[in-house]
């Protein structure tokens, strides 16, 4: 099991709804804990606790994984939360990738309108997103100028590091 399966296997358990998940496989055995969900920005929120250990070799054959039927296993390309109407030419498009793990905020809390939406016009400096790592909220500013085109990512998911996260047309 590489990262890159321990990193699936973390955002399937987050998007579950699980608390708790144990998994052995040959002789690499993951625990995964979460707390249940509370409100974004919630000061008594706990972190998701992994632990890994490299147990020694049994003769016992792998346990089988078996998804329950409650959560089903389903992978959907991110919906845009606003749609453009009219075709985009992609090759003058700069994107803006995310420059750190975490939780993906398109506003600073839930009541609060985004940072940027489609169409809006951002300067180099505006704040255009949140992103959340380990329980501090970090503003991401634009390094670009020019009108937001496509939004590549739904609000409060996990982004991994170069992520694209918006389209911006420069002109």
């Amino acid at each position: 099991m590489d990262l890159k399966d321990i990193q699936e296997l973390i955002k399937f358990v987050a998007k579950s709804g699980a608390t708790e998940v144990d998994l052995e496989i040959d002789n690499v055995k993951i625990s995964i804990k979460s707390p249940p969900k509370k409100r974004r920005g919630a000061t008594d929120e706990n972190p998701i606790f992994i632990q890994h250990e490299t147990a020694a070799p049994q003769e016992q054959a792998p346990p089988a994984v078996i998804p329950s039927p409650a959560t089903p296993v389903t992978t959907a390309p991110p919906v845009e939360s606003e749609t453009k109407t009219e075709e985009v030419n992609n090759e003058n498009l700069i994107t803006i990738k995310s420059s750190m793990i975490g939780t993906f905020y398109r506003s600073s809390s839930p009541e609060k309108p985004p940072f940027v939406s489609v169409g809006d016009s951002i300067s180099s400096g505006d704040t255009i997103c949140i992103i959340e790592a380990m329980k501090l909220f970090n503003e991401i500013e634009s390094e670009v100028s020019g009108k937001v085109v496509k939004i590549l990512v739904d609000d409060a998911t996990p982004i991994e590091f170069d992520q694209p996260l918006f389209l911006v047309d420069p002109s």
